[in-house]
């Protein structure tokens, strides 16, 4: 039995979640063959997102891969919190089984997870997909699971972060002095100012304002964002630097898998890769349609930027810098050579 819908998971009532998060992951009905397993899911999107979806893929394919009865209790639009405390749900194995999350959200257990968020480090669309199907993150997989007893077993992303600014900013030039909003972590400040841009970290509820106040001229975004939050209004150039292809693990209480059967331990891992490929490709896809439907609305107007593989160029040094900085030079270098 599944329950997807939300009005199906209402019925499972808060003090059936309660007993589910204090108590264990699997419940064994009493016979040798099968046991009733609950997996408790998390989302901080409605059921329209991509991540909800490919969530959804994940408990389909456990039941195609399982022979047994499984019932996936998946919460949406941050019921269960936000992904700071999805982290500590994970790690003890209580309210929360598996999800999808940022990986800058595990950093303290994984020092060198913050890698997969670094910008440029994929060239394109295919190698971003090439290294997600691949085992390149199996250390930092190892990493986390050993200091945090959470499991990665898929990969899903595909979000594409460009430019967005209140005038056109289309080459190296237009680039110098560029006044812009960028997230805290510092590889971003240091990668765009070895650009030669002029970032500075902002709150994000304060980017729309910033750029009509003339404060910042622009910031970098996925198309999803520019579009729910209207930022096309203040800012409505979009260069195509494609700096960044978000890379979002699907993760799974360690704590939780040790106490399942092995076959449903297996299905979990082949439905986690399934279900990561099914993921990239739905975000990446809708990533593209989103960006013209504002296109085709008249309220951005697009152009690539001339010159992006002297872009590629320019971040090595930081990027390199940064990964000495936290373990990680040998993963970038096989990273690069995928």
């Amino acid at each position: 039995m599944t329950l997807f819908d939300s009005t199906k998971r209402k019925t499972l009532g808060l003090a059936l979640s309660l007993v589910l998060a204090a108590g264990a992951g699997a419940v064994s009905t009493g016979t040798s063959h099968a046991q009733d397993v609950t997996l408790r899911g998390a989302s901080m999107f409605d059921g329209d997102h991509a991540f909800t979806k490919t969530m959804q893929k994940f408990a389909e394919l456990v039941d195609e891969y399982y022979d047994g009865d499984v019932v996936f209790d998946l919460r949406l639009n941050g019921e269960l919190g936000v992904e700071k405390d999805y982290v500590n749900f994970l790690q003890q194995g209580v309210a929360i089984d598996y999800t999808i999350m940022a990986p800058s959200n595990m950093a303290k257990f994984a020092p060198s997870i913050p890698l997969m968020d670094m910008p440029f480090l994929f060239r394109d669309l295919d190698h971003w997909n090439k290294v997600l199907s691949s085992d390149a993150f199996a250390p930092l997989e190892a990493e986390l699971e050993k200091n945090a007893d959470i499991m990665v077993v898929g990969y899903t992303g595909g979000g594409v972060r460009n430019l967005v600014s209140s005038e056109p900013i289309g080459n190296l030039d237009e680039l110098e002095g560029h006044k812009m909003r960028v997230m805290g972590a510092p590889i971003q400040a240091q990668i765009f100012s070895a650009l030669t841009a002029a970032p500075s970290a902002i709150a994000y509820n304060e980017v729309y304002n910033a750029i009509q106040s003339g404060v910042i001229a622009g910031f970098e975004n996925e198309a999803a964002s520019i579009q729910n939050l209207k930022f096309y209004e203040v800012a409505p150039n979009v260069t195509l630097t494609r700096h960044t292809i978000t890379v979002r693990p699907i993760v799974f209480s360690a704590k939780t898998f040790r106490k399942l059967p092995e076959d449903l331990q297996a299905a979990i891992k082949k439905a986690g890769a399934e279900a990561g490929a099914f993921g990239r490709e739905l975000e990446s896809r809708e990533d593209g349609i989103k960006l013209q439907e504002m296109v085709d609305a008249g309220q951005i107007k697009v152009q690539e930027f001339d010159g992006r593989e002297k872009l590629l160029e320019m971040v090595v040094p930081v990027q390199d810098d940064f990964a000495k900085e936290i373990g990680a030079s040998d993963l970038l270098e096989t990273v690069r050579g995928m």
